[in-house]
């Protein structure tokens, strides 16, 4: 297991007992785990809630070893996905209405409850999903969370045909091909002189690629912001059409700045997409399953995790970091 201890901010490794299900869990062996930009978050002590010490990672690819009491919907032997939301209570408000996402109670994987990085997971086998055969543990992983959180952003984004996508990583590469198959022209926006990021977008498709400051060739009529950047955000509102959605899809944002109610009007709108439904899982991964979904993956070892979220960082990854163990 990789643990990130308090006040460390370094993942360590340690040896854990190995834990027995209880009613409705199941016990996962990992095959792959992806490292998603919000462990980075959980790890850099930017995520209030976080239960210290913790083992992250919520983009679980693994192998069911054992079932607890109760479990019928999944058996051992089943190649099953785990992502971000572990549980929820089932029955607030928000559970009833189809709303799940945003459960009080709510627990996450790798943030509340111990993730991915090590060789075993505990689960609700309710949050446990099939996994798309075309895809092999690698490059399923990014599937968990990255290409899930950016399906429900793109829903959110509506019946828009120029879409601006701001950040291009793990979750903008994924849903950008989504996308572009769905006959939307994308245009994608990087940091200023990147031009590693630029060339990646347009290998991955893209209608257009230009730096964050840079106005699209046409105005947009909606934008997803997954750069954890509150700059964006006016800056977003400058590039889309008057009706035009602004998406945050991050867990987390540095503040955004003050900006002048004009760039705002004409009914324009700033949403925020928080965390996202077992149902929106389910339809991502059986979206998956049907499109020629390129996922773009950095392999490393579990022992190399903290060098993985550092190169993340540091933005020296294209696509995403999964990590493999050596049993997998």
């Amino acid at each position: 297991m990789a643990l990130l201890r308090p006040a460390s901010g370094r993942l360590e490794p340690v040896e854990m007992a190995v834990p027995s299900p209880g009613t409705g869990q199941v016990l996962v062996r990992v095959l792959a785990c992806g490292v998603c930009r919000t462990d980075l978050h959980v790890v850099d002590g930017e995520l209030p809630g976080t239960r210290i010490p913790i083992v992250p990672g919520h983009e679980i690819v693994g192998r069911i070893a054992q079932a607890g009491p109760g479990v019928d919907a999944v058996a051992v032997g089943d190649r099953v996905g785990i992502g971000w939301l572990a549980d929820v209570c089932g029955r607030c408000e928000y559970c009833r209405s189809s709303r799940e996402n945003l459960c009080r109670a709510a627990r996450f994987t790798g943030h509340q409850v111990d993730g991915g990085y090590g060789e075993f997971v505990l689960a609700d086998a309710r949050s446990c999903y099939p996994l798309p055969a075309n895809y092999d543990h690698l490059h399923a992983a990014p599937l968990l969370c990255a290409g899930a959180i950016g399906y429900r952003s793109l829903r959110m984004a509506g019946d828009c045909h120029r879409l601006g996508i701001y950040g291009f990583g793990a979750a903008a590469h994924i849903v950008a091909q989504v996308a572009r198959q769905q006959s939307r022209d994308v245009f994608a926006f990087v940091r200023p002189h990147d031009e590693t990021a630029r060339q990646f977008a347009l290998d991955t498709g893209v209608t257009w690629a230009g730096w964050s400051d840079q106005a699209p060739p046409a105005h947009l009529d909606a934008a997803l912001i997954f750069a954890p950047i509150g700059a964006l955000v006016p800056e977003a509102l400058t590039r889309v059409a008057p009706g035009g959605r602004v998406i945050c899809a991050g867990i987390h944002m540095s503040d955004i700045p003050s900006f002048p109610y004009r760039i705002l009007w004409e009914e324009r709108s700033i949403h925020s997409v928080a965390n996202l439904t077992r149902d929106d899982a389910r339809a991502f991964l059986a979206l998956a399953g049907t499109m020629p979904i390129r996922t773009h993956v950095q392999s490393y070892a579990l022992a190399d995790a903290n060098q993985a979220l550092s190169d993340l960082r540091s933005g020296m990854l294209t696509g995403a970091a999964v990590l493999c163990p050596t049993w997998a």
